[in-house]
């Protein structure tokens, strides 16, 4: 996620350059200091994960959409007409109309009735009525409303992020081994599985013993994804395992992993979301004592 790339602690020169010197500390606490607040931002925005104020799934056909409870899909907020309007699912796209007399709009212009998306572009616009926000998205067999609250009491509610002490011990140098299958199964929360291009996973040691994850690829131009659990995961860390990502490999196959960069899932922070989970072989027998902990 580019939101999360670092300020660089020293250029990213070849591998055995980037470990031949000393990782300075207070350099490092600096660096973690200006990703956290970037995480915290970027979580608090319009597009962040904390707005996040109803997951609805459509039925094909007609979905009325309101406050009143004889609706199809029943958002009770005092700000929110008995019935705002309806969406209207086919095979091939999502029509949302709304009800008389309601200001629902596209970038400022009002709308009565528009194509909010297109299942097989998977391309789609976002919708607003006062602070509130709605687009739709596609989680392999099931089409649904992702809907914000811009006003959302959960974003005065986080301050920061809970974690543990920056340490340059968790900076660790890495081997990438690429793969031999080109893609591997991700499991999500609601119990979906689905592929995803697997370039190969990285070794590393921890306390002088190895251990492994596999790397995923979500076309970042300059680095790969990870989701990994690990034995604090449901005491001092959310349940379902973090995410972390890592530079590209360089000439030599090596890269390094900073786990002071461990960071929560979208589900850490709103119920809203459908997050993957780690793999048995991505899930750590240690304690990752570094990175981000879990929020209350």
């Amino acid at each position: 996620m580019k939101q999360f790339f670092s300020i660089l602690i020293f250029v990213f020169t070849p591998f055995s350059a980037l470990f031949a010197q000393q990782i300075s500390k207070k350099a490092l606490s600096l660096e973690i200091k200006s990703w956290d607040q970037e995480r915290l931002d970027a979580l608090k925005s319009a597009t962040g994960w904390v707005n996040l104020a109803g997951l609805f799934w459509l039925k094909p056909g007609e979905n009325k959409f309101g406050k009143a409870s004889d609706n199809d899909l029943v958002f009770d907020h005092p700000e929110f007409p008995a019935v705002l309007g309806k969406f209207i699912l086919n095979d091939h796209e999502v029509i949302w109309e709304t009800a008389v007399n309601h200001p629902v709009s596209d970038k400022g212009k009002p709308v009565n009735r528009v194509v909010q998306f297109t299942v097989d572009s998977m391309q789609g616009i976002s919708l607003a009525y006062k602070t509130f926000r709605w687009s739709i998205i596609k989680r392999e067999n099931l089409i649904g409303v992702r809907f914000r609250d811009l006003a959302n009491p959960a974003l005065d509610k986080l301050q920061e992020i809970p974690r543990y002490k920056v340490s340059t011990d968790w900076v660790i140098p890495a081997r990438f081994e690429p793969s031999m299958v080109p893609t591997i199964t991700t499991t999500n929360i609601l119990g979906q599985s689905y592929q995803q291009p697997h370039p190969g996973k990285i070794h590393f040691q921890v306390e002088g013993k190895s251990y492994s994850l596999d790397v995923v690829d979500e076309g970042e131009p300059d680095e790969y994804h990870i989701v990994f659990g690990d034995d604090t995961n449901g005491d001092e860390t959310y349940a379902s395992g973090r995410f972390i990502d890592i530079h590209k490999p360089d000439a030599s196959g090596m890269t390094y992993i900073n786990f002071n960069k461990a960071y929560n899932p979208p589900c850490a922070f709103s119920e809203f979301s459908t997050c993957p989970i780690p793999t048995k072989a991505n899930t750590l027998p240690i304690k990752i004592l570094a990175g981000e902990k879990k929020v209350h």
